[in-house]
This record gives structure tokens, C-alpha cells and sequence, in this order.
């Protein structure tokens, strides 16, 4: 006969299994006809919007009175505007101070807030008909293709790391938070089961607090799924286990949770019926501390099948540093195109890190990369795309973004039935032009590390700057070997420098001409990433997923990196 635990898991399958496949069966059948299915998620948008204030000063009316789908989407076109989150600020404030009927009939459920371009976080209203419909319906057919990737993804503990639900509130009380945190919050009470720890640990306050309160109760458990964001996340948490292994051992032992950090009562009264004394777990790991020099998942975790993690864009660069973290047998499944914005899509093909998108929950429209410095470029529908070429993405909905820039440079990989896959490239703004030169992220990425191979000194973490002042790069570099000699800095940012006149002719023609001048190389002190990160922080500058782009122009990040310089050079 089963015992009552693998009932248990037996019936969460179950349900898992039901709701993901009725979810992804919707998607296959709309995915057969993604133009239909475009032209009715739009004309719905639309409809529920018309007689708000946007949606009758950009004659929502008049579009929807089209007969045709051509006619339809060229209307759409005509009469509403192109938004950058600039555009749409004034509406958004207005729903912040208690305004209804703006961008969408009502007020929203809540805000998902983001970096912006300025000090000033952006704040993306999520609407309660938005995050029903895809954030909540969703998520089965995600949390499905871990279970069909490996049919043992949940019979253990499934680890997370995720914003905080609520950071605060708009002037009208609408709060403003996290969306996954959200979404962990809200999940069924058979999916919230399968989590280590409760959400509101992820409302502690100090940075190494949360991560010690996530990996305390983590460690105690038969972690078989981890889910996070950035694979930099995962460095730090193992960082946390180097410095404290031994005080989540004797927390372990005593079913405590230290008191060493501040942790609000509210928050420990929610993780109290989580913790028991386990004086065998404790052992367990005594002696792996003993067998081992440094404990990695692979040893406390050794069942982990799936960690799901970002691992394209720039995210491959943290990603490489972490693989040998984890089990070889350990799946690491692409967490997917997902923005602070909207819900594009999800990865449900295990074998692939493409991302199918939602043709049935979101509008979209796509500007090829050749065509983004045109006044005025042609928009492409999804079923126009091809395979192999790079798009700029727009979306459009239900939460008021209409034709939205993402500024996301995506590629498309292929198609699911007719709906195109995609992969995320990087972020336009990557792209850095200061005197006409256009360097590319990827171009600067690719020209340090091939760098560092030919000068044979491991680089921890590197970054650049444009600083528009001085028509110069800045490049600032962690080494591992931090005895670097005083001409080494001058030579390796020499070389970054050829390599990149190497592969971008324009920037060696803005180099040979002086209008764009030598770059300057400066020697950071050590963890100065990890610096830089919790200070983002500290500030209210990071809402949500922490991302990282590695060529920026970015004064007050730059300042940042300016105050933790060990050396300067050039």
C-alpha cells in the first residue's frame, strides 16, 4: 500500500498533470491559427478599453468598427501611438493617485515596478483580468514541463527565489511588488505545498537576512526543484552557505531560526510551523562538512532535477560559472522569456530554450533589427516572422501597455504549430552609440573574454561605460589575481580595444578619427559586483529580477562603480 506522503505526491501529479495539459491543449489550438487568435485577443483589449479615457482619445471605437482583419490591424496601427514607458507615465500616475477608466476599465490589481532610465522606477500596472488569465492560469504549463522533463521533479522539495509580494503602496493604496512573488502567493494550496519555506520570507528586508532564512530551510530539505532568475542569484546563495553553514546546522538540529539576524515577527510566526528540531539532517550535513572542503548543491542537494534558470543573453555569462554547482544530473531548464511588462510566453519544450509565445493573451508587433534606426518602420505580425532573424518586440495588453517597446531584441528559433519560439538576444539599449559608432553589447563581451584567453588572468566580473562627457569608454575589471602589475590594466584595455576595432568598422573608424577616444581600464576591488548589487538594492532601485547589462551609459551606475575602484589606469 502507498503511505500518505506518496499519496500525496501521487495526487499532486495528478493535478498538475490536468491543469497543465487542459492549459496547454488551449495553447496548441490557438497557437493553429496565431493570426485568429491575435486578431481576437486584440479586438478584445480593445473592446473592454473603448470607453476609457486612451481608448477614446485613440479612437478604439473606430478600430474595432473594422470588418476584416486586415482593415483591423492597419486601424490599430493608424490611431495608436508607439509607447515607451514615458509615453504612457501621465496615465500611469493617474491611476496611482486613485484615477479609474484611464489605461483600462477600473484600477489594477497592482503594479509590477522596474528599473527605468532614471532614479525613478517604472511602475506596470497588472490588471485583475491580466493576472488571472495569464500569470495564473499560466503557470500550470510551466510548473507541467518540469514534471515532463522528469516525471521525479516533485517528489521533493521545490527551493525559490523571488521578489518580495509587496514593496509598498501607490498614493491610492494599490500595492506595488513583485508579480512572481505574487504569483507564489496566490498558487493553489497543492502547488504551495511543494515549496521549502512560506512567501513571506521573501519580505525580509536585509539582503543577507533573506538569503540566510531561504537556504536555512532549503538546506534542511530533499531539494528536487530550485527555481530562480538570474544564475548570479545562485552565486550568492552558495555564498551564504560558505559563511553560515554552521549556523544552519545548529538551526537545523535545534528547529530555530538564528536570531543573529533582524527578521521581522510577523515573518517568523509564518516560517514557525516549518521548523522542527532534525538532529539527523544536522549529522548528515556535519559530515559532508567534514568529507567536503566546501559544500555545493551537488552534495547537499544530490536529487536537484531541475534548476530553472535563465541562460540566454547576458545571463550565460553567470551561468557557466554555476554549472559545476549542481548534479550532472541536474536539468537546467530555461526559465523563458519573461518581463516585468507582461507574460510573453513560456519554454514547454524541455529539449529547447525557445519561448512560445501567448498568441492568445497578448497582442503583438515586430520591427526587424535592420530596420530599428527608420523613422518609420514596417511592423510585422507573429505569423510574418522567420526563422534566424533578430526582431525588436511591441506588445499590447490587457493591463493598459498598448504597442509597448519592450526594447528586446529577440531572435526567433522556430515555430510551435504556427506561433513562432523566440529567444531573448539582449536589450536594445545594449546597443551604444555615442559618435555613430553602434557597439554592440555581445561585441564588447566577446571582445573582453577573448581578451582574457589570450592574456591567461581569470576575470571574477567586468563591465563598461560610455561616459557621453568624454566621448570614452570606461572599463572596469575584477581580476582573481588581484597583484596586478602596474602596465598589466594599460595593455589588457590596449587590447580589448584593438579587438574591438577588429569587429565593428564604425567603431574603428570613431577611434581613428578621435571622435570617440581611447578606452580607460580601472582595477576593481574584490566582490565588487556583489557590492554593486546590494547597493542597487539598499537604494530602491532593484523591483523584482536584478539584471545586468555589461556595456551601459548610465551615469549613476557608473558613479557607483567609480567609488569602488582599487586602481585606475590610463
Amino acid at each position: 500500500m502507498f503511505d500518505s506522503k506518496t499519496k500525496n505526491l501521487f495526487k499532486i501529479k495528478l493535478k498538475l498533470s490536468l491543469v497543465g495539459k487542459l492549459s496547454l491543449l488551449e495553447l496548441k489550438k490557438k497557437s493553429q491559427q496565431c493570426l485568429k487568435s491575435q486578431e481576437v485577443v486584440l479586438r478584445d483589449i480593445l473592446t473592454i478599453s473603448k470607453d476609457t479615457e486612451y481608448g477614446k482619445k485613440y479612437r478604439f471605437e473606430k478600430i474595432l468598427s473594422a470588418e476584416d482583419s486586415s482593415s483591423f490591424f492597419n486601424l490599430f496601427e493608424q490611431y495608436v501611438p508607439v509607447n515607451q514607458y514615458e509615453q504612457l507615465y501621465p496615465y500611469i500616475e493617474r491611476h496611482k493617485n486613485g484615477e479609474e477608466n484611464i489605461l483600462f476599465p477600473g484600477k489594477p490589481k497592482m503594479y509590477a515596478t522596474t528599473s527605468g532610465s532614471t532614479n525613478v522606477p517604472k511602475w506596470i500596472p497588472i490588471t485583475d483580468k491580466y493576472y488571472y488569465d495569464v500569470y495564473n492560469r499560466m503557470s500550470p504549463i510551466w510548473l507541467y514541463s518540469f514534471l515532463a522533463q522528469n516525471s521525479h521533479a516533485f517528489d521533493g522539495a521545490i527551493i525559490s527565489n523571488v521578489g518580495k509580494t509587496v514593496e509598498g503602496a501607490a498614493p491610492d493604496g494599490t500595492v506595488y511588488g513583485s508579480i512572481a512573488g505574487v504569483s507564489q502567493r496566490d498558487c493553489p494550496p497543492f502547488i504551495k505545498a511543494m515549496f521549502a519555506s512560506p512567501s513571506e520570507i521573501f519580505m525580509i528586508e536585509d539582503f543577507k537576512a533573506r538569503y540566510y532564512t531561504i537556504m536555512r530551510m532549503g538546506i534542511e530539505q530533499d531539494a528536487h526543484v530550485m527555481i530562480g532568475g538570474n544564475p548570479s542569484t545562485f552565486i550568492e546563495m552558495q555564498n551564504n552557505v560558505d559563511e553560515f553553514l554552521d549556523d544552519y546546522i545548529e538551526d537545523i538540529e535545534q528547529g530555530t531560526l538564528s536570531e543573529s539576524f533582524y527578521i521581522p515577527d510577523d515573518i517568523r510566526l509564518a516560517v514557525k510551523p516549518y521548523l522542527k528540531p532534525n538532529p539527523k539532517r544536522a549529522q548528515a550535513l556535519k559530515e559532508m562538512k567534514k568529507k567536503y572542503s566546501r559544500l555545493f548543491p551537488k552534495h547537499y542537494w544530490p536529487n536537484l532535477k531541475i534548476l530553472n534558470v535563465w541562460k540566454s543573453g547576458n545571463s550565460a555569462v553567470y551561468l557557466k560559472k554555476i554549472k559545476d554547482y549542481f548534479p550532472e544530473s541536474c536539468y537546467f531548464l530555461e526559465q523563458g522569456y519573461f518581463v516585468p511588462e507582461c507574460r510573453p510566453g513560456l519554454v514547454i519544450q524541455p529539449d529547447t530554450d525557445s519561448t512560445v509565445l501567448f498568441p492568445h493573451k497578448n497582442y503583438f508587433e515586430f520591427v526587424r533589427e535592420k530596420d530599428l534606426d527608420q523613422k518609420s518602420p514596417r511592423f510585422f505580425h507573429l505569423d510574418e516572422l522567420k526563422v534566424g532573424d533578430r526582431y525588436c518586440i511591441y506588445v499590447t495588453t490587457y493591463s493598459g501597455l498598448y504597442r509597448y517597446n519592450l526594447n528586446d531584441l529577440i531572435e526567433v528559433t522556430g515555430f510551435y504549430e504556427q506561433t513562432p519560439m523566440i529567444r531573448f538576444v539582449q536589450k536594445i539599449n545594449g546597443f551604444i552609440s555615442m559618435s555613430g559608432e553602434k557597439l554592440n553589447e555581445n561585441q564588447f563581451i566577446e571582445a573582453v573574454k577573448q581578451v582574457q584567453k589570450e592574456f591567461s588572468k581569470k576575470l571574477i566580473f567586468f563591465i563598461g561605460f560610455a561616459s557621453i562627457q568624454e566621448s570614452k569608454y570606461h572599463i572596469y575589471y575584477e581580476f582573481q589575481d588581484q597583484d596586478i602589475q602596474d602596465d598589466f590594466i594599460e595593455r589588457f584595455t590596449s587590447r580589448v580595444d584593438s579587438v574591438l576595432k577588429s569587429k565593428n568598422m564604425e567603431y574603428a573608424d570613431k577611434r581613428e578619427s578621435g571622435r570617440v577616444e581611447a578606452p580607460v581600464g580601472h582595477l576593481l576591488q574584490m566582490h565588487s559586483f556583489e557590492i554593486f548589487k546590494s547597493r542597487i538594492i539598499d537604494q530602491g532601485l532593484y523591483h523584482g529580477r536584478f539584471q545586468l547589462n555589461y556595456l551601459i551609459q548610465d551615469e549613476m551606475r557608473h558613479g557607483m562603480f567609480k567609488k569602488l575602484i582599487k586602481r585606475r589606469f590610463g
